[in-house]
């Protein structure tokens, strides 16, 4: 198995020495900078398989660096550290590309958790059938559905819709895996995180929530309900 090289963008010395020790007993391969221009260009002239970005940097902040790295094309996953309680800066890094976070101060477990978790669901994403992506502008089209992950906007038979950011979220990474059967417990794990303390009945709400909106279309995407297990997503083909 080759050893997975993540980046990470962090100008607090300690907090700096606690993920390169712990990440490094984990056996990845960590690169460390403390500014967040030399963080980018390091981005864009290397390759990573993850980038651990803290908000507050030197230079140019991680809301520049993420913006900028995704304006580039660079789609290497990230995940944004964030101060407690700062919900704007989860929600305005998530806007802007980050595949998840993790809130300061964290547990070791925890840290750990979410670099695997976001680490094999990029796996999982590589494997699957390439998703067909505009030219012009980063989307993900299936049947009527266009989805713009950058901007977390969606679009249903030519039309927007309104999401809520985790009903958003849960689509998002239900297209990323269309056919497949996605239990309630990953789906909480990816959204909502590995410490959420919620029941699976806050998946299913948001599961219903989204069906209904996705019912203004022809129902060319529709999401299934696996009994016992999870959902997966459908795609129809039109009528002949």
């Amino acid at each position: 198995m080759t050893t997975a090289r993540i980046l990470v963008i962090e100008d607090e010395p300690t907090l700096s020495r606690l993920l390169s020790y712990n990440l490094t007993q984990e056996g990845y391969e960590i690169k460390i900078v403390d500014d967040g221009g030399e963080g980018y260009q390091l981005a864009m002239d290397n390759s990573f398989d993850l980038i651990i970005l803290d908000i507050m940097l030197p230079g140019m902040n991680g809301f520049e660096v993420l913006t900028k790295l995704r304006q580039k094309g660079n789609r290497t996953p990230v995940v944004i550290l964030t101060a407690r309680n700062a919900e704007d800066e989860v929600v305005q890094g998530l806007r802007h590309g980050a595949d998840d976070y993790i809130t300061k101060p964290f547990g070791v477990a925890e840290l750990l958790a979410r670099v695997s978790a976001v680490l094999r669901r990029t796996s999982i994403s590589s494997n699957a059938a390439p998703l067909e992506v505009a030219e012009t502008e980063q989307s993900i089209e299936m049947g009527e559905l266009v989805i713009y992950p950058e901007k977390y906007e969606v679009h249903l038979a030519g039309k927007p819709i309104t999401l809520r950011p985790k009903e958003f979220e849960v689509l998002l990474y239900l297209v990323q895996r269309p056919g497949v059967v996605i239990t309630r417990d990953d789906l909480m794990n990816v959204v909502w995180g590995f410490d959420y303390i919620g029941g699976q009945r806050t998946v299913d709400v948001h599961v219903s929530s989204l069906r209904k909106k996705l019912e203004m279309g022809q129902e060319s995407v529709q999401i299934d309900s696996i009994r016992g297990v999870g959902y997966k997503l459908v795609i129809k083909s039109p009528a002949k």
